[in-house]
């Protein structure tokens, strides 16, 4: 008998024997390979004899081995909370670097990993989002460190878009700020598990208890604090694990943080903890914990990953304090890869078949090649180096050659990853962002990223017109990566451009990597228009300056696709060209996109 074996997990189990086996047999006999009874494998594949008779269903344990392992999460924050210095130290922990940097380096201290752009080390801020993977614990970890600055907000937005959790750090004197609101909602509207860090315990700030009703009252979610600083004002030292019920105290920090710092492990009562603390602080201690344990929130999984609750720790990453007290906190409740919706439902990570999709596209991560990579989060089944997929949005079948993985700029190549992996591939143009690549026999598309409406414009064009072939190849690839989008004047030439952003900084991080990698200087004029709006008939014919009522208001553009796109100075100005114009259709961003 000839059996055609379909890769279909219906359960799982530890072990399969022959016994078992016959079981589930509809014929006389059955025949199966060797590999589908070896000790520690489970499968359940489902095999069809030639003549079409059901026999057995089963698949080998390691899909669903690997993905237990994996933790995949984003790090946001407002500026300055220490969300990159974080980053770093669990790097540390995590055994990834020897010496951890710091963002705000000194001229002898080593940068961030994380923040691999010379402008980034110039400007001590981090401009683009950055992956960084290691193993702990037996776990795989993939973190994405994105940029807290509200003008660099869609880079960050995508990236929770390929995340299952996500990180809050809050700076323990400034308590919740405006972009951690901003970020907080995203995640709360794609139902992200949120933990907490509260930062730079060894400052000043405010008390505990108050930045957990402010949590409460501003962001709408309750706190479980999982560790309390022993100390005050400070002068933190150590913390107690209110899960283990172990109090851990730290030796002072002599290292400026660059390596792990490691805590005294004591029970509760040893007479040791008082002698180290003293007296009135661990009254004190054990005054807040019996508070939080009469009057706090009842801890709850099932809360946490609803996101009605978020896991709270507190520490200093700068010093080390607390942090991989976080790190194993974190691993062990944080959530292992999450099904994906998609336009033929929710994609499961166990499912057999490949699927991913690309969030993020970054020109140039190695100036000597001046390559591009395409970021693909694997959503389900197993990657392998060189596999054949299917591009959902060319229709195309394509390999997937040259696949890397990533400590920030630094990278390796790999044969397999497994879903929660990020994975870098080299991308000679063919990908954009939200691109679908999946198994070509079950062809389908994970949900539309949402766009972000420019709000800020420059025209922009080469200063040496001898260097317009690079401008051009520059300005192109830029946009691709997303941070700003790209429209020419109706009716002007090709020497200019307009581009929009969503703010202003991203104007000066144009100029410095068109300068930089390309090699060209450019001239930017600031443009007087706040608003765009992408234009369209209900009738569906064609949106012409000529014909648009009022276009001198404004500037009559065309994004990449030749759609076309009004920038005026205001809403009255648009008001008056819509009263002008009563069968005009506006939108926000392109009719074929949804808004973030």
């Amino acid at each position: 008998m000839l059996l055609d074996i379909v890769l279909r997990r219906i359960t799982k189990s530890s072990e399969l024997s022959r016994s078992k086996a016959s079981q589930y047999s509809h014929t006389n006999t059955l025949f199966l390979p060797p590999w589908a009874f070896q000790k520690g494998k489970v499968c359940l594949y489902q095999i069809y004899s030639t003549n079409g008779g059901f026999i057995l269903s089963a698949l080998i344990e390691e899909l669903d081995k690997e993905i237990k392992k994996r933790r995949t999460f984003a790090i946001i924050s407002h500026p300055d909370a220490g969300k990159t210095t974080l980053t770093e130290k669990l790097l540390l922990y995590g055994g990834a670097i020897h010496l951890a940097g710091s963002i705000k380096s000194r001229k002898t201290q080593r940068h961030a990993v994380s923040d691999w752009m010379e402008i980034e080390k110039q400007r001590g801020i981090s401009v683009t989002s950055s992956v960084l993977q290691f193993d702990y614990d037996g776990c795989r970890i993939n973190i994405l460190d994105t940029p807290g600055h509200q003008d660099f907000s869609e880079d960050t937005y995508r990236t929770l878009m390929a995340v299952d959790s996500a990180v809050m750090v809050i700076d323990v004197a400034k308590g919740v700020e405006a972009q951690t609101k901003k970020l907080f909602k995203v995640c709360k509207q794609r139902k992200i598990p949120i933990f907490t860090f509260v930062n730079k315990l060894d400052h000043f700030g405010k008390a505990p208890i108050d930045l957990m009703d402010e949590i409460e009252n501003v962001l709408g979610i309750r706190s479980y604090p999982m560790n309390w600083p022993i100390g005050q004002d400070g002068q933190y030292l150590g913390v107690y694990d209110r899960l283990n019920d172990k109090v851990l105290l730290f030796a002072a920090d002599t290292t400026h943080g660059q390596e792990a710092r490691i805590a005294d492990v004591y029970e509760p009562d040893d007479p040791a903890v008082i002698e180290r603390v003293g007296e009135d602080v661990w009254q004190a201690l054990k005054d807040d914990i019996e508070l939080l344990d009469e009057a706090g929130e009842e801890f709850s999984m099932e809360k946490v990953n609803s996101g009605e609750l978020t896991p709270m720790f507190f520490g200093s990453a700068m010093t080390n304090f607390g942090v991989q007290d976080f790190l194993e906190g974190y691993i062990r409740m944080a959530p292992t890869p999450q099904p994906r919706l998609s336009s033929d439902g929710l994609i499961a990570p166990d499912d057999e078949k490949f699927s991913g999709f690309v969030f993020k596209i970054q020109a140039n991560m190695n100036p000597a090649h001046r390559d591009r990579l395409a970021f693909i989060r694997i959503c389900s089944g197993k990657f392998e180096r060189n596999m054949e997929v299917w591009h959902e949005r060319t229709g195309k079948s394509l390999k997937l050659a040259q696949p890397q993985q990533f400590l920030a700029q630094d990278r390796q190549i790999i044969d397999t990853a497994y879903p929660g992996d990020i994975v870098g591939l080299f991308d000679p143009g063919v990908f954009g962002i939200g691109d679908t690549v999946c198994d070509s026999s079950h062809k389908f598309k994970y949900a539309d990223f949402p766009v972000f409406p420019p709000e800020k414009f420059a025209r922009v064009q080469a200063k040496d017109t001898m260097k317009r072939k690079q401008f051009i190849k520059g300005i192109e690839q830029l946009t691709q990566e997303g941070a700003i989008q790209l429209f020419q004047q109706a009716g002007a030439g090709t020497e200019s451009y307009i581009v929009g952003t969503v703010g202003t900084l991203q104007f000066e991080v144009l100029e410095y990597r068109l300068k930089n990698e390309y090699n060209v200087d450019i001239e930017m004029n600031m443009q007087p228009y706040e608003v765009a709006r992408w234009m369209a008939y209900e009738d569906g014919h064609e949106v012409t300056p000529a014909e648009l009522k009022g276009a001198d208001r404004g500037m009559f553009v065309y994004d990449r696709n030749r759609n076309p796109v009004l920038l005026v100075s205001n809403e009255w100005a648009l008001g008056w060209i819509t009263d002008n114009n009563p069968e005009l259709l506006l939108n926000h961003v392109p009719f074929d996109k949804k808004e973030a």
